[in-house]
């Protein structure tokens, strides 16, 4: 070994010790007679004292180490005159008797330190120098710790680890695929799996009747700070459950990950139908964290001759509570927020409940202080109150309004990072109308289970069906989704010819899953956690990037390895492709 110990290891209790380190230079400090060399490694930091009086060659030498210098020292550990507090070091340092250089750096684009100066395309550019950086360096910590707390917990419950296949069957169904095309079997194509989905259920009718991964998945989609072309899932299934006995095992495995890894013991999990949560929050992915639950306030404000209400589908409210104080340019600034593309909304009313009592809104013109007052009390606003109101289609309000309410409670610090607020989130629709295809799609995936009871309405009314399916939100964040699945060949048939599939289509695409159906498959269900995600909500940050060793940016694209790119002609020729 090339050395005895790591920078973040030795103590007062070292004293006297000879030791030996290896690491990279942080900082190099020259005081005339002394230099001071930080020493770094992915375990903390020790401080070496090189003395002209003692060893004028060595210190000479300690005086020439640049940045990122990687080092080897040996010497003894003596007790610090000037401690540091902030490290576990910060009582002693290194008296060196032996310095070898390891491997000589470059200046480094970016400064290697908490705070750097570095921006997100150098820092992504050359990613191997951004990780050793503290803030990423614990992130992927963080993410090594929630792994290990999954398999732990899962392992105890009786789960089984499975690999499931990477090269698979393109399915034209949800997001894109990406495609990989085969040498040995010319003109045709693998996928890369969306998710292990089919492979999974599988595994059910086999008989492994507690299955989990934590696995890759790919989707060739447009990218966004939260989504990656390549993610992580913790992919779960089992067999002989009910949707109560799915909601119980993974409320503990959250539970068990957050009080393993952040030592956060959770409150209650809440429940709320799918309806519900679009009615209070316009969102099936509600932050609960904070209130401001919308109301609505058609019967209140229709009728009175105001066009932009009388005309409107729905009229909805929140009530931002103490903001009445809010300055003219901050209100401006609300409904400007309003207008971006991002939320689509064309205006914003509001009224302003004053501590004296009185109030005062956009729209006094048509609404007297007694119709103030009315929405005051529907809306529970007191003296010192900002009701925001928004009126419009019912799906495209409930929208705009949830983006304004977390917009909203972002600007008043309601949304703590070290707070967790779970929620399920039931009772999805099962089939999605698309405009554009004219045709149902499928909510969550094609082999979700209908309500039992809904499965007549398949033929009458397909909207209405709900789905035996289930979401578990976290912080305004869908960190897991999952269902009930199909187990049975003739519903799944009906299905698929819901969603617009010929049978020759079902059966090219999906007939191992079927056939398999016939020789006895359980029921069964599972879920599927985004580990990116729930790594980020729980180390406090929005993006997943942050989160991942080596992330690719908005493109898609890898700017340290320059990926995708170009191949060579004699490779296209050999797998038999052909660039237009």
């Amino acid at each position: 070994m090339l050395r005895t110990h790591t920078c973040g290891a030795l103590n007062i209790s070292n004293i006297g010790e000879e030791i030996t380190l290896s690491g990279w230079v942080q900082k190099n400090r020259d005081l005339g007679g002394m230099t001071f060399v930080d020493l770094r490694d992915r375990y903390g930091i020790t401080q070496l004292a090189f003395n002209m009086d003692v060893n004028i060659t060595l210190c000479t030498a300690a005086r020439k180490l640049g940045r990122e210098f990687v080092i080897q020292i040996s010497g003894k550990v003596i007790e610090r005159i000037s401690k540091n507090k902030n490290i576990s070091t910060g009582e002693i340092e290194i008296e060196v008797r032996e310095l070898t250089i390891l491997n000589k750096s470059k200046l480094p684009p970016f400064t290697i330190e908490n705070d750097t100066d570095g921006g997100e395309e150098i820092r992504m550019k050359y990613r191997y120098l951004d990780i050793r950086r503290n803030p990423v360096k614990e992130n992927l910590m963080l993410r090594h710790a929630v792994a290990k707390a999954t398999r732990n917990y899962l392992d105890n419950k009786g789960f089984i680890e499975v690999e499931t296949p990477y090269l698979i069957k393109s399915t034209p169904e949800g997001a894109r695929d990406f495609v990989v095309p085969s040498r040995m079997n010319e003109r045709q194509f693998y996928a890369l799996p969306q998710s292990p989905q089919t492979f999974k259920q599988l595994l059910m009718v086999a008989g492994i009747d507690k299955y989990y991964q934590i696995v890759k998945c790919f989707r060739d989609e447009d990218l966004r700070a939260d989504r990656q072309p390549e993610f992580t899932q913790i992919d779960c299934e089992m067999s002989f459950i009910e949707q109560e006995d799915i909601l119980i095992t993974f409320e503990g495995l959250i539970r068990h990950l957050l009080k393993e890894v952040k030592e956060v013991e959770l409150n209650e999990f809440l429940r709320m139908t799918y309806d519900t949560a679009m009615q209070l929050y316009g969102t099936d992915k509600p932050d609960i964290r904070f209130d401001m639950q919308f109301v609505e306030m058609n019967a209140l404000c229709q009728g009175k001759d105001f066009g932009v209400f009388d005309n409107s589908e729905l009229v909805v409210a929140i009530n931002a509570k103490g903001c009445a104080n809010y300055t003219r340019k901050q209100l401006d600034a609300l409904v400007n927020f309003v207008k971006t593309p991002q939320v689509g909304a064309t205006g914003l009313i509001y009224c302003k409940y004053n501590e004296d009592g009185t109030s005062k809104s956009t729209v006094d013109k048509f609404f007297d202080e007694d119709a103030r007052n009315a929405w005051a009390a529907k809306a529970g606003c007191e003296k010192g109150d900002l009701l925001l109101i928004m009126a419009g289609g019912t799906e495209k309000t409930r929208k705009a309004l949830g983006t304004l309410r977390l917009h909203l409670a972002e600007e008043l610090g309601l949304r703590n990072p070290k707070e967790f607020a779970p929620l399920w989130v039931l009772d999805f629709p099962l089939l999605k109308w698309d405009e554009e295809s004219e045709r149902y799609h499928a909510m969550h995936h094609p082999f979700t289970s209908p309500k039992p009871n809904d499965i007549p309405l398949l033929d009458t009314d397909p909207a209405a069906v709900r789905a035996n399916a289930y979401d578990l939100v976290l912080n305004g964040n869908e960190i897991g989704g999952g269902s009930i699945r199909i187990h049975d060949k003739d519903l799944q048939k009906l299905m698929f010819k819901h969603l617009g599939f010929s049978d020759k289509q079902a059966k090219e695409q999906f007939g191992f899953l079927m056939d398999a159906f016939e020789y006895g498959a359980p029921p069964h269900g599972g879920i599927a956690f985004g580990f990116d995600r729930l790594c980020a909500i729980m180390g406090g940050k929005e993006s997943i990037r942050d989160f991942i060793a080596f992330p690719k940016n908005n493109a898609g694209r890898d700017i340290m390895i320059d990926s995708p790119s170009d191949i060579d002609e004699e490779q296209l020729k050999e797998l038999n492709i052909r660039l237009l």
